[in-house]
């Protein structure tokens, strides 16, 4: 039976630039939005036309049973929330996944916003420090494709820098690290091979080589790692009512390196701090 290789084409890594600076862009658009008083439906629609603009699609859209461009998760929802008349408020923690396809390559991409709240100062700085760490760790993830051997390592990468930040604020125990949910490959789906696992595991995973490119999304939350599936059968929310960070960037390696295809600045800010240069898709 015929399988497509995990490893693309350079021709194919130049393909995949565009999709992630659309991602990005209906990421920005989100962005100053994320306030209290807006309806997460009105988050949705500002990503569709920031996409539509580019001449692109929602690649959400095209997941069956989906029908929105974004996942909108609030507080203890910490993926696949749907977007709807919910009015974001003051304090809130709010992840925004999105995503979209551009002539046939696909981008995929989530960030955290926590809204202020001046009169719940010290449940903000809480929310505020899960993002940190959750957004720290992805970093950690990226920064160490440029030397990893396999992706097991990334894996253990994000592990190793939660673990490092200490106990969460809220429970007094580690923060969690969602297990059934993890980072994927990416290229003409939007979900592809290989796995990306959000810590360490005995498997070393896919080889870390040029044409490979994956979305690295740790999901973490402020208490327990267990989970369920709301009655939407999409949101997926802590049991223990803790809340969740959500951050993801699409991901290639290639000859000269690597590059963060759904940040305009190929990750540059993100990595400094880690000693890596990304080196743009040629």
């Amino acid at each position: 039976m015929f399988r497509r290789s995990i490893y693309k084409t350079p021709t194919q890594l130049r393909a995949m630039v565009e999709p992630g600076l659309i991602t990005a862009a209906a990421l920005d658009a989100i962005r100053p939005l994320i306030r209290a008083g807006v309806k997460t439906l009105e988050l949705d629609a500002a990503a569709n036309r920031a996409i539509l603009e580019r001449g692109a699609e929602s690649n959400f859209q095209l997941v069956r049973g989906y029908h929105h461009t974004i996942c909108v998760s609030v507080n203890e929802q910490v993926v696949h929330g749907i977007p709807s008349d919910r009015v974001l408020q003051p304090g809130d923690i709010v992840s925004v996944d999105c995503g979209a396809q551009f002539q046939g390559w696909n981008g995929d991409s989530a960030i955290t916003v926590v809204i202020p709240d001046p009169s719940r100062a010290d449940l903000v700085a809480q929310r505020e420090e899960l993002s940190r760490v959750t957004e720290g760790s992805m970093w950690a993830g990226i920064a160490t494709m440029a030397t990893a051997s396999h992706l097991g390592d990334v894996g253990a990468a994000i592990q190793d820098y939660i673990e490092a930040q200490g106990s969460s604020a809220v429970t007094g125990e580690p923060y969690g690290i969602l297990r059934e949910y993890v980072g994927h490959g990416i290229g003409r789906k939007m979900h592809e091979a290989p796995s990306v696992f959000n810590y360490r595991t005995p498997d070393p995973g896919a080889e870390v080589r040029p044409g490979l490119v994956v979305a690295i999304e740790p999901m973490v939350t402020a208490g327990g790692e267990m989970t369920f599936v709301e009655d939407d059968d999409w949101t997926v929310s802590t049991i223990d009512g803790t809340d969740g960070s959500h951050w993801e960037h699409s991901v290639a390696v290639h000859d000269g390196g690597i590059w963060v295809l759904t940040a305009p600045d190929g990750g540059a800010e993100g990595l400094a701090p880690f000693g890596v240069t990304p080196v743009p898709v040629a």
